[in-house]
């Protein structure tokens, strides 16, 4: 899936908020630095961690919810 699409169908499961899509986006970054575990099956050696973010929000594997809680 090019980049585009991807960014695309993240936008379509946070109902075309972009705010809270790039909240999920750092938050899930900040998580996969931290060492949280990659939830999509690709290959992520060239990928960054935000890219893997945005791939797991499009794929709907993270939640804004999840992602507070997490901080609780």
């Amino acid at each position: 899936m090019r980049p585009e699409e991807i960014a695309a169908k993240a936008l379509e499961s946070v109902n075309g908020d972009r705010y809270k899509l790039s909240l999920m986006v750092a938050k899930r970054t900040s998580e996969l630095y931290s060492g949280a575990k990659v939830l999509v099956n690709v290959d992520t050696r060239g990928l960054k961690f935000a890219d893997i973010a945005l791939l797991e929000i499009a794929e709907g594997k993270v939640e804004l919810d999840g992602i507070i809680e997490a901080e609780k």
